[in-house]
This record gives C-alpha cells, structure tokens and sequence, in this order.
C-alpha cells in the first residue's frame, strides 16, 4: 500500500477471505509483490500485516508458516489481526512468538484496534483505523500498464538494436540483408512511446498531487522506482527509435534511389529501344493527301505510346529533383547523372517525334497545295476545251476575264506548290540527322523524287494550259474585235439613217433668195460628205468582219443583213440627197433670174426686148411647186416626203410670192409699151 513501519521498511498486507485460499497462488502473488522494491527497500525488512479477520484460524497459521519459505529474509514482523475473541483458546496451543527463531521473525496477534501500536496511523489503510489513502483498483491497473510497457519497450529495444546494430556493421549487402530481415518491429514504437509518456505523466502527477483530504500522499515506494524505470526506457526508446527512423529513412531513400534508377533505365531503354524502332520505321510521307492522313494516324498513334513513357518521365524527374532539394552529397552526383541521362533521351525522342509531325504536317500541306492546284488545272483545262459561244462582246470580255483570273490563280498555286515543296525538301534533308546511323538516303531519295515529280508535273500542266489559254485569248479578242466592228458597222447604218431622216425632216428649207439658197447647197454637200464618210466607215467594219470570220472560220450572226441594210439606207440617201440637191439648184435658178427681173429699171430699155425671161422664170417656178408636190421615189418603189405638208405648203408659197412679183414686174413693163404707141 506504500506504508512504512517504524524502521522504514515496507508494509505487506495480506487479506484473507473467507473462501477457501490458494497457496501456490498467493506463493506466486508474494514473490511477484517482492520483486517490485529495489534492494535497497528489501534491506530495511518487511512489515506483513496478515489480515485474518474473515479466515480460519489454520488458514491464517499455514500463511504464517508459508512466509518462511517464501520471504525469511526480508519479514522482520507479522502482525496476525485477528477476530476479536474468537481465537483465544485455540492460540494456547500455538504460539509465534517460541517459534521466533525457527520462523526467522516475529509473529503478533493483534487486533485491529490495537495494531496502531505497532504502526503508526498514517502508514494503515482505513481497514485497519489508519489514514493512508490507497485503491487497489488503480494501483493494480497502473501496474499492468507498468508491466505491459516494460515488457514491450523491452522487446522492442532489442529488436531496434538488432536493426540498428545490423545496419552498423558488415558490407552493404549484409546490411541489407539484416534490415530485411528484422526491418519491420514486432509492435509500433509511436504506440508504445505514447503509452510510455502517459504511464510517466500518470506516476508524475500522483506524486505531486496531494489527495482529496488535503493530505500529502506518499508515494508507493514501487513507484519510485518504476518512475526512472519508465524514463530509462522512454529515453533508450527515443534513441533507438531514432536510429531506427534514421535506418528507415536510409532505406527508404536507397529503395527509393533503386526504384528511380530502374524505372529511369526502363524508360531509357524503351525510348531507345521500341521507341526509336518505331520511328526508323517510320520515314515516307505518302503520295496523297489520305496517305499522308494515315501516316499521321499512325504518328499519333506512336505519340501516345510516347506519352505514356512521357508521363513517367515527368514524374520521375519530380522525384529526382525532390531527392536533389533534400541535400544529401553522397547521392547528388548519381541522382544528376540520372536526371541527365533520362532528359537527353527523353528530348531527343520528343524532338525526333516533332520533327516526325512537323515534316508530316509538311507534307500534307504540300499534297494539299497540289490537288487544289490540280483541280484549278483540270477546272482551267475544262473551260479552254469548250468551244466560246459568247452571244456579244460583253460576255467574250466576261470570260476573258474569268479565264485571266484563273491563270492567275493557277500561277499562285504553283508558287505556293514550289515553296510548299521547298519547305519540304529542307526538312527531308534534314532527316539524317536523327537518323541514328540508319542510311536513310534511298528513302529520301523516293520522297525528294516523288517531290520534284509532283512540281514538274504541275509545271508541266501549267504550261500546256499557259499555252491554250494564249491561243483562247486571241481567239476571244478576235471576236471581240468582230463584234465590237459589227457593233459599229450597225452603227454607221444607224447613223446613216439618222442623217436619212434628218434630211426628209429638217432638210426643207429651200432659202429666200439667191444666197440663202446657195448657202443651204453648200451646206448640203458637206452634209452629204459626212454621209460619204459614215458610209465608207461601215463598209470597212463589214469588210474588216468578213477577214475575222475568215480568220475564226465562224459565220457572223449580224454582218450578213448588215451590208444590206447598209447598201439599201445609202440608196435612199443617195436618191434623197439627188433630190434635194436638184430642188436646191432649181431654187438657186428661179431666185437668181427673180431677183434680176425684180432689180432692172423700167427706164432700161433692153428690159422691154428680154420678155422671154419672164416666161422662163414662171416655168421654172412651176416645175419647182410641182417637185415640192411630188414625193421621193427609192428603188424598191417606196415613197418618201420632204418634211410636213405644211412645211412643203410654206415653202410653196414663198415661191408662189416672189412668182407674183415677177409677175407684176412684167405687167408694169408692158405699160409703157402699150401707150407708147397711143403717145
């Protein structure tokens, strides 16, 4: 209980019960008891309080005679408490105290009341009218962690110093062929270290805690001892644990080294392996747009197995750079010569698989290039093939332009075909270069030749169609010269029909006097010269025609009513200008003898002797009334007016006018005539 006698050694009590009590378990119980105080403690003796209150006498003596087997040495005193008055007659018969030196100490019946003579009150339990505090429930359950803690952390700290000792000693092999031996403990040292500082934190606090009475408890003297017991092991715990963490950690970064290094040695091997095996395999870059597709197919395809190994190389060279931070010298130098090993294959793998996808992408662009450009060609050469059937000018103009636009585009084409192709052909010539040691030059060679084939063959077909367009191109300006000289020739017989009209509808006029009337002559003939000129114009365009027909070997739609249209208007205007010209000199001559007849004097005597000119100039005068009358007459018998009946009705009257003064100039001349002879 912690008590002490007044020697200061240790009080042991027994309670015995009314049931029946095993020796052999309370042997067992004595020596466990015993072996917890030091020796110190055991030097100083034992004090046994025999609890027999609730037994039988017999009982009580054969644990009395049991303690000199079991513990002779360390009993100085065995206090019996016995019932009161209940063994009084039967203790004659036996007395402790004569077998003193055959007991090897002293035996005292006492009762409980009384057992305070012998120890004081503050070193008894409450059973026995003392205050110690004491609970054998916690004591016994603080034990048993005791216990259980020491065996533990004992076995423990052999088995960390066998791994311990074990990674010490021997070569690095025996090293770890020990540690994997004895690597894991048998129990986790964390548990048993917790466990440890809370038996220590417990066993601490009872000793500086007081009890609830306010009373300072004394500590069991087997806590003494098992505190430095609980803090020795606690710090050879620590250490070893320590050590052992160490190892572990050794060991896991070695295990850690080995794994890297073999998963870096996979990789390596593969990329360099399989992977490269993969590319040199790999070199056309198909003769078509969907064989290139499938080439790049097949390039993604070898892409994602190189991502897989892409994605392991990320992750360790994570790793790697993880252990680099960490510092530790010794490995620094193989983890970089890893770390460079794996990023040298690695990028040159990758750049091999870009330059694998970039020449790719180049060829498909190139084959791309060339189909279009083989489909503007085969769009060209359609067009050049159909015969031109433009209905007019405007439309041979229209596809003149389109067929221009399209050379033009097909000359883009090509350009953008050499330099698709150049491109190529330089990243071709640059394949060798990764081509690890592999002669790559008859494959380069089938792809450099498939390439300039491509270019001269488009080059080719380019020049034929250069070549047809030329001759299109002439062909289409020669019809547009055709048409655009039928266009004109119809045009002058326009104009010729114009002037036709102008001279029926305005040309009426035939002048007041002598000098008006030559002035409108003089003005017709310059008019019916711009008529000459139309006229010759047209028969020039329709001759012009003709040579172009010859020349296309077509048949013109239009020259053909053309020329006679052309020919038919000129007749009309010939006989209408015929016409005006007669009625112009007619008037000429009736105005010029009229104004000479109305300007003599009467006084002038050789106007008497003329009186024939009178008569003339009212013959002419009548001829020219009857020709403003009549119509023109063309040769196919059509008829055709000077101008309005009104505008013919004036032009009539002015001459019926100036007749009338003719007329009247005669009568005066006669006058003096008649009486004359009267005179």
């Amino acid at each position: 209980t912690g008590g002490k006698d007044r020697r200061s050694g240790l009080i042991l009590t027994i309670p015995l019960c009314l049931e029946q009590t095993s020796m052999d378990e309370l042997s067992v119980t004595l020596d466990y008891l015993l072996s917890i105080p030091s020796e110190k403690c055991k030097a100083r003796g034992f004090t046994v309080i025999v609890d027999g209150r609730k037994s039988q006498w017999n009982v009580v003596k054969t644990v009395v005679l049991m303690l000199q087997n079991v513990v002779p040495a360390e009993v100085s005193l065995v206090c019996v408490v016995k019932p009161d008055e209940f063994w009084d007659k039967k203790v004659t018969h036996f007395c402790f105290w004569k077998e003193k030196d055959r007991l090897g100490f002293e035996v005292i019946l006492v009762s409980a009341n009384k057992l305070t003579r012998y120890i004081e009150p503050c070193q008894l339990t409450e059973d026995f009218g003392g205050t110690l505090t004491y609970d054998h429930m916690d004591w016994l359950n603080k034990r048993l962690v005791f216990e259980k803690f020491t065996k533990e952390s004992t076995s423990l700290l052999d088995e960390l110093a066998l791994i311990n000792n074990g990674s010490d000693k021997g070569t690095q092999q025996e090293r770890e062929r020990s540690i994997d031996l004895n690597f894991l403990p048998s129990v986790d040292p964390e548990t048993v270290l917790q466990t440890g500082h809370e038996l220590l934190s417990e066993l601490q606090q009872r000793r500086f805690n007081g009890s609830d009475g306010g009373v300072s408890w004394s500590p069991m003297d087997d806590e003494l001892l098992a505190q430095p017991q609980v803090m020795k092991l606690l710090d050879s715990l620590r250490e070893q644990y320590t050590r052992y963490q160490e190892v572990c950690r050794q060991r896991s970064k070695r295990t850690q080294l080995e794994e890297i290094q073999q998963k870096v040695m996979q990789v390596v091997n593969w990329l360099e392996g399989p992977g490269s095996e993969q590319l040199r395999t790999q070199w056309g870059i198909g003769d078509s747009i969907r064989a290139s597709q499938a080439l790049q197919q097949k390039h993604e395809e070898i892409e994602s197995q190189h991502s897989e190994w892409f994605a392991v190389y990320v992750e360790l060279n994570q790793q790697i750079a993880a252990l680099l931070n960490a510092g530790d010298e010794e490995d620094l130098v193989e983890l970089k010569a890893l770390q460079q090993q794996l990023s040298d294959v690695c990028y040159r793998q990758a750049s091999q698989l870009e330059f694998r996808q970039n020449l790719l992408q180049a060829a498909l662009e190139f084959h791309s290039v060339a189909q279009d450009l083989s489909q503007q060609l085969d769009g060209l050469l359609g067009m050049l093939c159909v015969d031109v059937a433009p209905a007019d000018g405007a439309s041979i103009q229209q596809t003149l332009k389109l067929l221009e636009e399209k050379l033009k585009s097909v000359d883009l084409g090509l350009q953008g075909l050499r330099e698709k192709g150049q491109s190529l052909l330089d990243q071709i010539s640059n394949q060798a270069s990764w081509a690890y040691g592999k002669d790559v030059t008859i494959e380069n060679k089938e792809n450099v030749d498939h390439i300039q084939g491509v270019m001269e063959d488009m080059q080719l077909r380019k020049q034929r169609c250069e070549d047809m367009v030329d001759v299109r191109r002439l062909k289409m300006l020669q019809m547009v010269q055709l048409f655009k000289c039928e266009e004109d020739a119809a045009q002058a017989v326009e104009w010729l029909s114009e002037l036709l009209d102008a001279l029926l509808k305005t040309h009426i006029r035939l002048g007041d006097d002598a000098q008006e009337t030559k002035v409108l002559l003089e003005k017709h003939r310059k008019f019916v010269d711009v008529a000459q000129s139309t006229y010759d114009y047209g028969r020039q365009l329709l001759q012009a025609t003709v040579v172009l027909c010859q020349s296309l070997r077509c048949t013109s739609r239009s020259s053909g009513d053309t020329l006679p249209r052309l020919n038919r208007v000129w007749k009309q205007f010939t006989v209408t200008s015929e016409e005006r010209v007669h009625r112009l000199e007619t008037a000429v001559a009736f105005h010029s003898t009229a104004e000479k007849i109305l300007q003599e004097c009467p006084e002038q005597p050789e106007a008497f002797n003329d009186m024939d000119q009178f008569d003339e100039i009212e013959a002419v005068g009548k001829s020219l009334l009857d020709r403003l009358t009549v119509p023109v007459v063309y040769p196919d018998g059509s008829e055709q007016y000077f101008g309005s009946p009104s505008d013919m009705a004036s032009a009539a009257e002015h001459i019926r006018e100036k007749m009338k003064l003719v007329s009247l100039k005669k009568q005066q001349l006669r006058q003096p005539e008649a009486t004359t002879p009267e005179s």
